[in-house]
């Protein structure tokens, strides 16, 4: 009879026993579980910062070293690509002598080559010489020169370079990068975009865009842009030297954009070392392309012969006051 009872006892005991340590484990799984809930958190946080492109950016893998015969075929290579892709490449601003190009290219300096070309038909029709273009009164020429802004700091070198041509070179414009560095406000892009354009002389022209390229295409690490026409002018043959200035001034303005570049529609992106800056994915890179390859006018208003875009119009007349 005694025996019975002792069974549910230590049964009892038993449970008492369990749940004890039971309750002795809880604060530890508690505890753990404390811990792994920031843990969660923090996890999550990271990748809401991953998601929204806050994370710190991965170091792209190290590129082995490249040797400088491999640089020199890769970089004539990426001018072949460029001379397949823009057959059509051209100086983008129009011109019909070498006193006009040697104006727009100094009228060309904080503007775009748009807003210069729909300037000077009318300057051009007012002063078409530099002996008309000396006699101008300042305030005249401002005025006509006005939409390309600075004008008053380019109506002086344009009185000034137009002065010297009437009176040191006959009113004619000279054919040597040494003479045209003498006129005023004439730097060497200017004068070799006039002697490479006008006279048949080579030469690069180093501009914004020029520089940008040539050192992501790594031609150059330098800065001053004399130092980037003389580390091109190394890589490549002389003969080249002009086109190759039109064919990157032309990539540089359409596909490799300063602050997003169209990497993913960029056809020489295999031979770029500095791919992926840009954008990558081919259709929202497509997007960021310009003039004819994006389907809008390009920056002349008479381009040249097999153009594939369509010229760019005319500047808009000003709006009268009601």
């Amino acid at each position: 009879m005694n025996a019975t009872p002792e069974k549910p006892a230590a049964a009892k005991k038993a449970v008492t026993k369990k749940a004890t340590a039971a309750a002795e484990q809880a604060p530890a799984k508690r505890t753990a579980a404390g811990k792994a809930a920031p843990a969660k958190k923090a996890t999550a946080k990271k990748a809401a910062k991953t998601a929204a492109g806050k994370a710190p950016a991965k170091k792209a893998p190290a590129r082995k070293p490249e040797s400088r015969v491999a640089m020199v075929r890769r970089a004539r290579r990426i001018n072949r690509e460029l001379a397949e892709l823009y057959p059509y490449a051209h100086p983008e601003l129009d011109f019909t002598n070498p006193f006009e190009l040697l104006v727009a290219t100094v009228l060309s300096a904080q503007t775009t080559d748009l807003r210069v070309n729909q300037t000077t038909p009318h300057l051009f029709a007012v002063c078409p010489t530099p002996e008309d273009m000396a006699a101008m009164p300042p305030e005249k020429l401002e005025e006509l020169i006005r939409p390309t802004g600075f004008f008053r700091a380019k109506t002086k070198s344009l009185l000034g370079l137009s002065a010297a041509l009437r009176d040191r070179f006959g009113g004619e414009v000279p054919g040597r990068l040494e003479d045209l560095v003498t006129l005023p406000g004439v730097g060497r892009k200017t004068a070799n975009v006039v002697l490479g354009n006008a006279f048949g002389v080579p030469g690069i022209t180093v501009d914004t865009h020029f520089g940008r390229l040539a050192r992501r295409f790594g031609w150059t690490t330098a800065e001053d842009a004399e130092k980037v026409e003389a580390d091109v002018a190394a890589i490549f043959p002389k003969s080249e030297w002009t086109m190759l200035s039109h064919r990157v001034v032309f990539h540089g303005r359409r596909v490799c954009h300063s602050r997003k570049p169209a990497c993913g529609a960029c056809a020489i992106a295999p031979l770029c070392p500095a791919y992926g800056e840009g954008e990558t994915d081919p259709e929202k890179a497509k997007k960021l392309l310009k003039y004819e390859l994006g389907g809008q006018p390009g920056q002349r208003l008479k381009p040249p012969a097999g153009y594939p875009g369509r010229p760019a119009p005319p500047m808009a007349p000003p709006v009268a006051a009601s």
